[in-house]
């Protein structure tokens, strides 16, 4: 792994929580790599090293919506499904046939209608935004 994303991904605990990361935080590589395995799917790197760096962090894992755990996660509709809100109404995922893009655009199903809508931003900056308007907006 590259290690493109994971400072950020670990700078959000302190940003946001306001207590060091730890390496309980997240997920090991290894573990990762089997779970991936098992279900047979490919991860972004992106997502990968979100899942390391925060993947047990219930906290930011939990924050508004919830981030699927990585034995969750699957392809639906040709897309790698990642995130849900608490009702269940929207879904938000990455084309899955683009797993080999480092930092892949996020799209976002609306559950009724089955429709998908382009969020315009890569998994990270998605993530950065999402979490930045959760924290931000609950002070």
């Amino acid at each position: 792994m590259s290690d493109m994303f994971v400072e950020k991904f670990r700078g959000l605990v302190p940003l946001y929580l306001q207590e060091p990361w730890q390496e309980a935080d997240g997920i090991t590589v290894a573990d990762l790599d089997d779970v991936f395995a098992e279900l047979k799917i490919s991860v972004p790197l992106a997502l990968r090293e979100f899942l390391h760096a925060l993947g047990n962090c219930e906290e930011i894992m939990e924050a508004y919506y919830f981030f699927w755990d990585p034995e969750e996660l699957e392809v639906q509709d040709g897309y790698l499904l990642f995130l849900e809100d608490e009702d269940e109404a929207y879904t938000w995922g990455m084309l899955a046939d683009q797993a080999d893009v480092p930092d892949p655009i996020v799209w976002r199903r609306n559950n009724a209608t089955g429709q998908w809508i382009n969020e315009e931003g890569t998994f990270s900056e998605f993530v950065f935004d999402m979490l930045d308007w959760v924290f931000t907006d609950s002070e």
